[in-house]
């Protein structure tokens, strides 16, 4: 009878003559989606939310240059949960600016926990959509701000995901340079995963853009992911902004990101978010990877950009030849030599540029040699010699790391010269 009684009341509202037949599972949905707000509510109330800090770092110097802030819940029945447990329930109701705005307040507190031992680490916080577009959004920063007086505004930085600055450009830029007159500083969160990144560029105020770490973790591997890493870079030369890559896992992938130009970075290959009282000892600890530290002596090249998308290209190139003989393809990968990024790259700067060395001859034709031998193995596993073309496999790779180092000691030759 209450379902029968709610479902003509609706009816009602939605004008005359007309029915509306009761939704059980929107209504679960709706009483799920009322009961966790009121948890978190009392969280909040009852102090059950802290701050993680993640630090950033430059590779190449080994500076840390900050640390951004991320959210956790002390659940007093779950444990510690992640930010993914519990924003997308609150991102569009107020209660999601309060807990903005305790965020803020929190991270500049730490801040001044920091300067009474004499740290100084700026802090980047994330701002969701509702509360930056607030109309007293400046306001009510500006009070923060004057809340911890011991912390200078330059050390605040608000990082705004590229998306959510979509819905209204022109008011999210006017609050933005509001904000940068206070003294705090901007970044663009994900970014490369919008649609309007030159608009935002052109627009918005922000001194820094951070790479996705989607695009950072697979770059390794994927060669449309590490072309959209270098893009990005690129974009943020262009347009004079500093740059920051996440989802830095490996010293390899510090090495690639030097090797592209990116020297900011942050990710678990540097350190894991941890509270804020064990910052300074990480900081006594913290020391970059050897690998990275030796780029202070070293400059960008060509050449080095272009081995490694010759590598990252092949070992893709390598895997998807292996799924086709396994059966997880159903076609092999582009067997042409001309087709992958050492045939490209081969066309448009090897041989303008070292063509006339007889390294590059020598490296041209065993290039040559490893598409030839891949073709037959592929003739091999269509005719039913998946064991034989799987064996070659090993073969091909120990071809193309040779084919790496030979392009390598090529283009360090012209790079010393």
């Amino acid at each position: 009878m209450r379902h029968a009684d709610q479902a003509m009341y609706t009816a009602k509202l939605s004008g005359k003559n007309r029915c509306h037949h009761f939704d059980v599972a929107q209504d679960a949905a709706v009483k799920t989606l009322r009961d966790d707000l009121e948890h978190i509510r009392r969280a909040l109330d009852q102090g059950e939310f802290t701050l993680y800090y993640q630090p950033k770092v430059n590779m190449k110097s080994g500076e840390v240059v900050g640390a951004e802030a991320l959210i956790r819940w002390n659940h007093p029945e779950r444990g510690l949960l992640s930010p993914a447990a519990f924003l997308p329930i609150i991102e569009n109701h107020p209660i999601s600016i309060e807990l903005g705005e305790w965020v803020i307040d929190s991270a500049l507190a730490q801040m001044e926990t920091w300067l009474a031992l004499d740290l100084q680490v700026p802090v980047s916080v994330n701002i969701g959509v509702r509360q930056l577009q607030r109309g007293d959004f400046v306001a009510r920063l500006t009070t923060l701000l004057q809340a911890h007086p011991n912390v200078p505004p330059l050390s605040l930085e608000l990082e705004v995901l590229e998306t959510s600055a979509m819905e209204d450009i022109a008011q999210v830029s006017s609050v933005m340079h509001a904000c940068r007159a206070l003294g705090v500083g901007f970044a663009l969160d994900d970014f490369g995963t919008g649609y309007s990144s030159l608009t935002y560029l052109k627009h918005l105020p922000a001194e820094l853009l951070k790479i996705d770490q989607s695009f950072v973790r697979d770059m390794l591997d994927d060669p449309d992911d590490l072309a959209i890493v270098e893009s990005v870079i690129g974009l943020a030369n262009a347009f004079r902004r500093n740059v920051i890559a996440e989802g830095v896992e490996t010293a390899a992938h510090g090495e690639l990101l030097l090797t592209l130009g990116c020297e900011l970075a942050q990710g678990y290959g540097i350190a894991r978010p941890m509270p804020g009282s064990d910052i300074p000892s990480w900081l006594q600890r913290w020391r970059p990877h050897a690998s990275w530290t030796a780029w202070r002596d070293r400059s960008l090249s060509r050449g080095d950009k272009a081995v490694v998308f010759v590598e990252v290209g092949h070992r893709h190139w390598l895997r998807s030849l292996e799924a086709y003989f396994k059966g997880d393809r159903t076609a092999p990968p582009p067997m042409e030599a001309s087709e992958c990024h050492f045939g490209r790259w081969q066309i448009s700067e090897g041989q303008p540029v070292y063509g006339k060395h007889a390294a590059y001859r020598n490296l041209v034709a065993l290039h040559d040699q490893v598409h030839r031998q891949a073709k037959d193995l592929v003739t091999f596993a269509q005719n039913d010699g998946q064991t034989r073309a799987l064996a070659g496999v090993a073969e091909l790779r120990l071809m193309l790391d040779e084919l790496s180092e030979r392009l390598r000691d090529l283009v360090g030759q012209r790079t010393s010269s």
